[in-house]
């Protein structure tokens, strides 16, 4: 358990988190970025690339997602790529400034003799000089210690939303099954990349319950991926209201204050962010992208647009340093 004497919190109330949210938008962004500032370098911004390895025919009916099996989004299914294309794509990411590369597979769970061949990946990745993060599904223990003796860096499992609303988004898997891979993954040692979906129809309510579900995890996930929902054809969130973008950045600067060490990634949906609207995130305490032109299956900014804005905004595309 993290202790409150160096600054790090695993015991927040919904209540605190509350009065957080209902602070005046300049107070909020003015704690938030001075949080950010004690914790890191606030001109340096992490830099990943997402790409997927294994795509479509997933089992699970989360309703966000175009690769379930259960919905007709247009999505083709394709098998696991082979090593030489995961290196290229690991290549043209680290050459465009990239310093972690994330691959995901749209498994319920990987079979062992997957995960053979997906360790394959990560040793070559690794072998590139770049972090490496996986996200696969769910994960027993043995595969957890096996991930990590092969040399793999991060593990991605969001928790997505809160405990109550759960069950409005995903009924295939239960919140418990997503805390029990947390657990397999942090005692094997592995680093933590977990966070949610912001703007799903959930509440307030439901948003101070999902980031008071990561801050009270044993050990804060070193990375919070915030994503901002894409509402894509064919699946049950199609028609999701849109959330007041001002909420969502009140979303990631809460996020830094309760988790302050995290690195805060500013994930799906910025293809419809305004430039403005990054600006705010970044000041909020987001120190993190996903650079590239896809996110497993939906648009991401052209590269391009990227360094267009960093390079406005005096930001420097490389790890978070301490400040």
């Amino acid at each position: 358990m993290q202790r409150e004497s160096t600054g790090i919190r695993n015991d927040w109330t919904r209540d605190e988190v509350h009065a957080l949210f209902g602070l005046s938008f300049n107070d909020l962004l003015f704690q938030a970025h001075r949080t950010h500032r004690e914790q890191f370098n606030p001109r340096q911004v992490q830099i990943s690339t997402l790409l997927s390895i294994k795509t479509g025919a997933c089992p699970e009916d989360c309703a966000y997602c175009p690769q379930s099996v259960r919905y007709e989004t247009g999505l083709g299914v394709e098998p696991l790529v082979e090593l030489d294309a995961v290196l290229e794509a690991a290549r043209a990411a680290r050459d465009g400034g990239a310093t972690r590369f994330c691959m995901g597979a749209a498994w319920r769970s990987p079979k062992d003799r997957d995960l053979d061949r997906v360790i394959e990946m990560v040793q070559a990745v690794r072998g590139l000089g770049m972090e490496t993060c996986l996200t696969l599904g769910m994960l027993t223990g043995a595969q957890a210690r096996k991930l990590k003796d092969a040399g793999l860096d991060y593990y991605n499992h969001n928790l997505d939303t809160s405990p109550e609303y759960y069950q409005e988004i995903i009924t295939t898997r239960s919140y418990d099954d997503r805390l029990d891979t947390l657990q397999q993954v942090r005692e094997a040692g592995l680093n933590v990349c977990c966070g949610g979906i912001i703007g799903m129809g959930e509440s307030r309510e439901d948003r101070v319950g999902l980031l008071v579900a990561l801050a009270n995890l044993p050990q804060h996930p070193q990375s919070v991926p915030i994503n901002h929902l894409v509402r894509v054809a064919g699946t049950p969130l199609q028609g999701a209201e849109g959330l007041d973008p001002l909420e969502f950045v009140r979303t990631i600067a809460v996020a830094r204050l309760m988790m302050p060490a995290s690195v805060v990634r500013l994930s799906a949906g910025r293809t419809d962010m305004s430039d403005e609207l990054q600006a705010l995130c970044f000041f909020a305490g987001a120190n993190s992208i996903f650079y590239g032109d896809r996110l497993l299956t939906t648009d991401n900014p052209e590269a391009v647009r990227d360094r267009a804005l960093l390079q406005r905004l005096g930001l420097s595309p490389s790890a978070p340093a301490p400040a």
